[in-house]
């Protein structure tokens, strides 16, 4: 699917150079970027999820631990 995106010239710059930099198309460090924010997004998820699930069971012990 295409898409249009606009950027500063600053942005437009700092693009450029990363591209260089890695050796790869703007296109691909686009996509890339993407990909790694997704991956943080939903390991971010996983964890609040598994906090959820333990911090009821352990909440007791983690108060008195804070209170010494």
């Amino acid at each position: 699917m295409a898409m249009t995106l606009r950027l500063t010239e600053e942005e437009n710059r700092q693009l450029d150079e990363l591209a260089n930099v890695e050796g790869r198309s703007k296109q691909e460090i686009v996509r890339l970027a993407l990909a790694d924010r997704w991956s943080r997004l939903h390991k971010e998820q996983q964890l609040s999820d598994a906090l959820e699930r333990v911090l009821p069971r352990y909440r007791g012990l983690l108060e008195r631990l804070g209170s010494t």
